[in-house]
Order: structure tokens, then sequence, then C-alpha cells
């Protein structure tokens, strides 16, 4: 009140016309307390706008602008086998890397982009380029977009989003036009890998191969270019060799892959970070990826005051898988040196499983894909899961198990006389031993197995579908019988996925199943119209001999954390073994059917098929043959297959292969195989003296 009174009393006391000296200096600091009055109203008046009006957008603007949080990638967690050897491992490489700052500006990324480029060349093994990457580069220039729009004659009105995309069209149209130098297309992927980055991200510009000249003249040069550093990178290297890339799958190599950009970069991905491409560092990309570490960033303008880690970030956890990388070399080397002895002129392959029948674990999973045009041959252990063959006989277990289960055979009541089948309008179809009747002969369901009669299936599958047989009858059977066929080879895992861990995983093929196919029906009884995968087959023999349990099979043992050595660290998660189905048959029907896998080794008939490769094997082996006869770019060919198991009394490991496309179908490959495979495992695995021989 003080105040105002004073600025009245000045009014009062001007209003005469004598003034003294004594009254000029309170006038003067009289109105200059009125001026310091009026500002102070202002001054509140702003306060009270920004604190209290505006207060808490402007306290997150502040602290959004200030404060900040950069991440940087971390190492990749490593691939090991069963005995703890390096399969999959890191590389350490020194990189040049950028954190994108929060409020850079494009001009500005194309100027350090450009600048880099005068020190560095990017390839596109780093970063690729685009057509659209090349053409946001060239627009960088603003000369260059200046004069595109030019010719464009736009509107005054359009916006700048308007008429850039106006100029990328124009571009798109005019390639002739304009085209960058290589040296351009290098700083383009610069420009490209910067832009792409989140604000506060780290980046890598060029992950490998960065001579020390680069580094040299970078680190010189840093100061002139913001956000820019030289750090350290990671690459995937093969200690045991890269034949295991086609089983771990591969990690790209310059950023994320084109058909997954959205998705993962909706996930907090950056562009260029390296992520799965396929099979196990795929499926597993979330454990081996790790926790980017995470800093806090204060900055003040573009430059950064104050760098505070707040999680130093987690290296990716480790795979160990349930394959011994050394056993499976020396499958893949079995493989390859019995292969040719097949005929294989036309032949599409050759893949093995080597499998445990009681938790589902997988020894070794081997393969060799052959192109038929020209000969070349490529490591391909993944075939074993997505290529569908038609196996032939090998699956007769199956279908004699099918039998019991329906009634129309029982352990004690199961002999059936093989011989040609001949049903009215088809070709007549025999056992392999028994074309023209010559060699009809009684036969229990062990000696069905033992000979591999096609007769005995296809008389199974005529009494499940409701037909007495009768030479020159009518094919009675309906439709559904496929279906009640499928259902019984289904329970053992052939003709479905069989859920390993691994993508890609294909059910296999199904034929024709109309009325107009019924003749085919008996075909599929002996395993010569379907396609299974060999880790269907190795699914199906499995179950046999543990007893009807059908496992999931899988690759990985274990998760586990690294110490601080980098070596394996404790255990994260194990796989436990997982019961898909229990078949529903009693002992008995299982003890006859393996009676009958023993004796294709070890029978005393003079068709017997596998005694004289396996019979002598030491622990016994038990198993059955297949041979499935196929036609291969019009020339007449053979599958050969095998699936079994030793010992036959206390079974410890299954074995299972196939040969599509062969033209020796009798030279044994199949069979020399199995053995030396079998032979291997007991050296190289389990020690053969720990277990029974029988």
């Amino acid at each position: 009140m003080k105040f105002f009174d004073r600025i009245t009393n000045y009014f009062s006391s001007n209003k005469g016309k004598h003034k003294n000296a004594q009254s000029i200096i309170p006038s003067r600091l009289n109105l200059l307390l009125w001026i310091v009055g009026i500002l102070l109203l202002m001054l509140a008046g702003r306060l009270f706008y920004l604190q209290v009006l505006n207060g808490s957008s402007y306290k997150a603007e502040v602290k959004r602008s200030d404060t900040t949080i950069q991440t940087n990638n971390v190492q990749r967690g490593m691939i090991y086998d069963s005995r703890g050897k390096v399969i999959v491992g890191n590389q350490t490489h020194q990189a040049i890397t950028y954190t994108k700052s929060s409020d850079v500006t494009t001009d500005q990324l194309y100027k350090i982009a450009n600048r880099l480029g005068k020190y560095i060349t990017v390839s596109n093994s780093d970063t690729r380029l685009t057509d659209r990457n090349e053409e946001d580069y060239y627009l960088a220039n603003k000369d260059n977009l200046k004069r595109i729009t030019k010719k464009l004659n736009l509107s005054k009105d359009a916006s700048d989003d308007d008429q850039y995309n106006a100029a990328l069209k124009y571009l798109k149209n005019h390639p002739n036009e304009w085209r960058l130098s290589n040296h351009e297309k290098s700083n383009a992927r610069i420009y490209a890998a910067m832009t792409g980055a989140y604000s506060l991200s780290t980046t890598y510009i060029k992950k490998s191969g960065v001579t020390s000249k680069e580094l040299a003249e970078v680190g010189e040069h840093l100061n002139q270019m913001p956000g820019v550093k030289i750090g350290t990178a990671w690459t995937r290297n093969y200690p045991q060799g890269k034949d295991f890339q086609s089983l771990t799958g591969t990690v790209s190599t310059t950023g994320l892959p084109s058909d997954q950009v959205n998705s993962l970069l909706s996930q907090g991905y950056s562009r260029s970070d390296s992520v799965g491409q396929s099979y196990l560092e795929k499926m597993f990309q979330g454990t081996l990826a790790g926790s980017k570490s995470q800093t806090q960033v204060t900055t003040s303008g573009n430059k950064v005051t104050d760098e505070v880690v707040k999680y130093p970030g987690k290296k990716g956890d480790n795979l160990v898988l349930t394959i011994n990388s050394k056993f499976q070399k020396r499958v893949q080397e079995i493989l390859k040196q019995n292969y040719s002895s097949a005929g294989i002129q036309y032949s599409s392959g050759v893949y093995a499983v080597v499998m445990n029948p009681h938790t589902g674990a997988i020894y070794a999973m081997a393969g060799i894909d052959r192109d038929i045009k020209t000969g070349k041959q490529t490591v391909d252990e993944i075939g074993a899961i997505n290529y569908p063959i038609t196996m032939g006989s090998v699956v007769k277990g199956a279908t004699i198990m099918g039998g019991l289960m329906s009634g129309v055979i029982t352990p004690t009541n199961n002999t059936l006389t093989d011989q040609p089948i001949k049903v009215a309008g088809t070709l007549t179809k025999s056992s392999w031993f028994n074309k023209t009747g010559s060699a009809n002969m009684a036969l229990s369901a062990p000696m069905a197995l033992e000979v591999s009669s096609n007769s005995y299936m296809m008389q199974l599958i005529m009494k499940e579908g409701g037909m007495n047989y009768k030479p020159g009858a009518q094919l009675t059977l309906k439709p559904s019988i496929f279906a009640k066929e499928r259902q019984y080879f289904n329970m053992f895992g052939l003709g479905q996925k069989t859920g390993i861990d691994l993508p890609g995983e294909t059910a296999g093929y199904n034929g024709p199943s109309t009325q107009a196919h019924i003749g085919s029906a008996l075909d599929l009884s002996y395993g010569n119209y379907d396609g299974y995968t060999v880790i269907q087959l190795a699914q199906y023999m499995s179950t046999i001999a543990n007893g009807g349990n059908r496992m999931r099979p899988y690759v990985v043992k274990e998760i586990r954390g690294s110490k601080s050595n980098g070596k394996l660290g404790r255990v994260e998660s194990t796989t436990q073994p997982q019961v898909q189905f229990t078949i529903p048959a009693s002992k008995e029907d299982f003890d006859l059917v393996r009676q009958g896998l023993y004796q294709v080794t070890h029978g005393t008939s003079s068709y017997v098929t596998a005694k004289s490769f396996l019979g002598s094997a030491k622990p016994s082996i038990s198993g059955k043959t297949g041979t499935a006869e196929t036609v291969t770019n019009g020339h007449q060919t053979s599958t050969i297959s095998f699936a079994g198991y030793s010992p036959s009394k206390n079974p410890q490991v299954v074995v299972a292969l196939a040969i599509p496309g062969v033209t020796n179908e009798n030279g044994g490959a199949n069979l020399n195989m199995a053995k030396q495979i079998f032979s291997a495992y007991w050296k190289m695995v389990q020690d053969s003296k720990s277990t029974s021989n029988d």
C-alpha cells in the first residue's frame, strides 16, 4: 500500500507550478518504482502461464530433450554341442558405429555421412542398398531436390512432403537422368544406416573389414562427426566347420531381413541389427540376442554432457545341443562315402537321423542335397525334417500294429498266406519274392516283416476295410480306408509334424484319397504311396523301440548363461522329454512286431532282407529295410531306406535313413550306412560295454 501511496503523492505534489530541487529525486525514484511494479506484474503473469497453466508439458519437454536412454548392442549367445564344444561362436571386430542424437536434422546427417565417407568405404555386405536408399540420398542434396521440384512446376501450395514424394516419383520414372557413383553409393549406405537408426540408439555403419587406415582416419576426425565412434562388433564363426550352418542357421549381416523389417522394428530392433535368419538362429532369436545395454545420456544442444550406465546389458544366453559334433561329422562322412554306390544319377540326396528312443534327443542329423542336373552335392542336415520321401517297406511295422489295434489279427492268430493280389480292373500286386505265385507260403506277422511281404500288408488293409480277399474279386474298399490307414501311421508319427524344435518342418505328403484312387490304398499299406520325412521315420521306430510312447524329437538340450570369463554359465532351462502320444496297444502287440524286426536282421528264411549286412553287429541291431518303386525325370528309380534300433532287447539308439531316386537298390548302400552309423555311435557317443549286446 505504501508503494501506491507514494505514486499518488507524486501526482499530487506536481499539481503546483512551483517545484523545488529537493522534489526532483523522489519524483524520479517514484517513476522508477512504478516501472518496476509493472514489470513484476508482467513477470508474475508469465510465470503463472509457464508453471501453472503449462508447467507439466514444459517439464516433460525438458526431460525428453535433455535426458534420454541410449541403447547399445551386446554379444550374441553361442551354440555348443552335447560335449560343450563350440559349434557357433563369435569373432570380435573393430567397427564404426553411429549414435543418433535426438535433434539431428536430415541435412546434418547428410553432411556427417559424406564426411565419414571420405575415410571409409561401405559395401553391401555391411548395409544393403535399396533403390529407395539411393533416391533418399540423392534428394538429401538440397540442390538436387530444388532442381527436380523446379522441373515439376508444382503448385505453390504444395507441402514439403508433397514436393518430396513428387521428386521421388520423378526419379523412379527417369532413372537415366541420375546415377550415383560407387563412392556416392558407399556414402548412401552410410546415410541409410544413420537415418534408419532410432534416436540415441547405436547402429553399425561398418562392422567388419575395417582397415587400420580407416580406423586411424576416422579416429582423427571424430570431433567433426557428432555421434560417430569406433566400437566393437561380433560376427559368427564356426570352429567345428561351416557344415553346421545348415542346421544351426545363419545370422543377417546387412541389417534386418527385408521380409521381417516391420515386425522386428515393432519389437525394438534397429534396422542395422543382426538377427537369426533360419533354423536355430531364428527360432531362438530372443534367447541368443540378449538384452541391449542402456545408458542415460544428458545433452545440451548437440553436445553430450553426461553419460550414466543404467543397465550394462546382458550377453545372449547360449544353446547346448543334444548333438555330438564329432559324431555328427562322422555320420555326414558315412553318407558321403557310401552314397555313390546306390547309383545316384537321378538321386536328389540322402538323409539320416540318430535319436534316443526314450527321450527324443537327436544325436546326429545329417544329409546331402544333390542337384540332379549338375550332380553338385551340398551338406543339407535340415532336409531330414522338410523333405518328404516315399519310404517303402520300412513302414510295415506300423501297418502290422494297425492290424493288431484294429483286431483283424491278434498276437496268437496272425497267419496269412503270401500270394499275388489280383483284383478286378487292376494289375497284379505281389511281394518281391513271389511275383508269379510260385513261392506262396503261410506267414506269421513276424515272418511277414522278416521277408518284407507286400501281400501280407495288403490283406491286412482289405480286412480292416471289411473285405475278404478272393483272387479276381472286385475291390470293395471305400475311400475311408485311407483315413483309417493314416490314422494308425499318424499314431507313430508318420505323416504329421513331429514337433521338433526347428522351424520349417513339413508334415509329409498324402496321395489322392478318392474312390478313383482306391487301388492305391493297397500301395499305402506297404509304404509305396505317401511321403514321410526321415525325422518321422526315426520317431516311428523310436515309438516301437520304447514300447509305445511317441516322443517329441529335440536338438536343444539346455539354455545356459555365461560366466565372467565367457565360458558356459549356469543352466537357465532344460528340455524335458515329452510324450506326445501313447499307442493304445498291448505289450504282446509290441513284442510281436519287435520279434519281426529282430528277424529282419537275424532270421533264417532264404528271403531275409538284412541279415547279411547287420546280423553280425554287436550290440545287436533290429530294424526294417525299405524299397519303394519310384519314377524320377521319367526314369525308373527306387528309394532305399532303413530304420532300426540297438541293442535289440534294450534299445538305446535309433537310426533312420533314406536315399531317394537310386538305380542300384540291391547294392546295400542303405544297410552299409546304417551299420557304420551304429558302430560310430558306440565308439563316439556311448560305450557299447555299458549295455547288453542282445
